[in-house]
């Protein structure tokens, strides 16, 4: 072919090249066509996303894909358009987290729960098993925070997303259901020597003293919740380590728990929370409210000489109560119409009281000098509350002169406060933005940078001693 006609070919080629490859593209959009080198589905709308993250594939700019877990502990199909789509990405989370698939006797198990060899129930199916009512219930916090897990790898997404390899993960939750064996099994049942509660604690140091995750960071970064006083008894000295979730630190030795270690979480309250709360401070014809146990142990002495020198005074309400008597909902009813609510320190500083005064909208009066308070760092309770020495509440006088000098003014900003910050305060599931379980994810979250620190500096000689062995 002459030269010149070459030259007029050329053009034609590469046009009708271009005209074929656009067709080829948009047929591909249409059906969804995925790049070989990707793995990812391609949105029917933006195949020019597409394009980009093949790019960076290729570039290795594109960040590592973390795996998941779905709600049953299986891995989600990552084939799937639709899993794709309903994930949550960690790498947004407050907190990744890494949960240990223990059997369901340290879990479900304690509720009954159980589905053949399955570990976890499918949640996502509204199976999750129910957790005993009443005063059981202050003590749940284990309960929600492994719901929440199990359902963290979908929308909507909270403050903690679960990963598959504990390599990627902030933290690492053990799922024991401690308050529940301590308040189900901590008795031995002859023929047994040793209590259920005893010996489940004891094979969960064994499992975790085995585990690669509690030898590569000597548990600095495991995450155990013991919020009843008396749960993880035998335990806690050996796992002391691991970051607790507790309700305070009353019965607990300042080397295995303290404030900089630990996370305080709230107790999951009794009384009703006071929806679409109109009731003012004229509404609220009781300026001062206590109703529960008065005669105490140990630093709750003092609820004795506060009833004795407030039974009498005018608007007052000061009286004995318990669950027997349906204490929680006659303390709802009297909370509801009160314009303070006493929280006095009880067997230990703090009590589930505070959390139904909150969410009763009461302004809290608290006599406990050694309480510890849900995310403090995040929240200040000044704002909504009244702190009272107790050197000063048994005073004769002082308090109730406090109390009257209280302003409606002054009670209406942190009655109005109270309403604002309720939800802080709220369990529930599937959990929502900035409820009492994303709270504490979000605590958690903040204890990562030291638990980083203490681990990074148990590390200093290990390659050394390793070295020398």
């Amino acid at each position: 072919m002459p030269p010149r006609a070459r030259t007029l070919l050329l053009p034609l080629a590469a046009a009708t090249l271009l005209v074929a490859s656009t067709i080829f593209l948009f047929a591909a959009t249409g059906a969804g066509w995925r790049p070989a080198d990707t793995g990812l589905p391609v949105p029917a709308d933006s195949f020019s996303s597409a394009v980009l993250d093949t790019a960076d594939s290729k570039t290795g700019n594109s960040a590592k894909e973390l795996s998941f877990l779905d709600e049953n502990g299986g891995p989600d199909d990552p084939s799937s358009s639709s899993a794709a789509a309903a994930r949550c990405d960690p790498s947004r989370a407050a907190v990744r987290v890494f949960m240990y698939d223990l059997p369901p006797e340290f879990h479900f198990g304690l509720l009954g729960w159980a589905d053949g060899g399955a570990v976890w129930p499918d949640v996502r199916s509204g199976a999750a098993p129910r957790y005993p009512g009443g005063l059981n219930q202050q003590h749940s916090v284990e309960y929600w925070l492994t719901l929440d897990l199990l359902s963290s790898s979908s929308p909507p997404c909270g403050a903690a997303v679960r990963v598959a390899d504990s390599r990627d993960a902030d933290v690492v939750f053990v799922p024991f259901f401690a308050f529940l064996s301590y308040n189900r099994h901590s008795r031995a049942v002859p023929p047994e020597k040793v209590s259920r509660d005893k010996a489940l604690q004891e094979q969960l140091v064994r499992y975790l003293m085995a585990q690669p995750e509690w030898k590569r960071s000597g548990g600095a970064d495991h995450v155990i919740v013991a919020h009843h006083p008396n749960s993880l008894l035998h335990a806690r000295s050996v796992l002391f380590p691991a970051v607790f979730v507790l309700s305070d630190f009353g019965r607990y030795h300042p080397r295995v728990a303290s404030l900089e270690k630990d996370v305080i979480a709230p107790y999951k309250h009794m009384a009703k929370t006071f929806v679409n709360d109109s009731a003012g401070f004229d509404d609220r014809a009781t300026l001062l409210y206590f109703r529960g146990a008065i005669y105490r142990k140990e630093g709750g002495n003092i609820r004795q000489e506060l009833y004795y020198m407030l039974k009498d005074e005018k608007d007052v309400y000061f009286a004995f109560g318990s669950v027997q008597d349906h204490g929680a909902s006659k303390a709802s009813q009297g909370m509801h119409s009160s314009k303070f609510c006493l929280n006095i320190a009880g067997d230990t500083p703090s009590s589930n009281r505070l959390f139904d005064a909150i969410v009763s909208h009461c302004v809290p009066v608290i006599i406990s000098d050694d309480i510890e308070l849900p995310y403090e760092d995040a929240l200040d309770y000044s704002k909504f509350s009244i702190f009272v020495r107790s050197s000063d509440a048994v005073k004769k006088g002082y308090l109730m002169r406090l109390i009257r000098g209280v302003s409606k003014n002054q009670w209406t900003k942190m009655w109005k406060r109270l309403k604002e910050v309720d939800k802080h305060f709220e369990y529930q599931f599937p959990s929502q933005k900035d409820d009492a379980v994303q709270m504490i994810w979000q605590a958690l979250a903040r204890k990562v940078p030291s638990i980083r620190l203490k681990a990074h500096r148990s590390r200093r000689f290990s390659r050394y001693n390793r070295g020398r062995k």
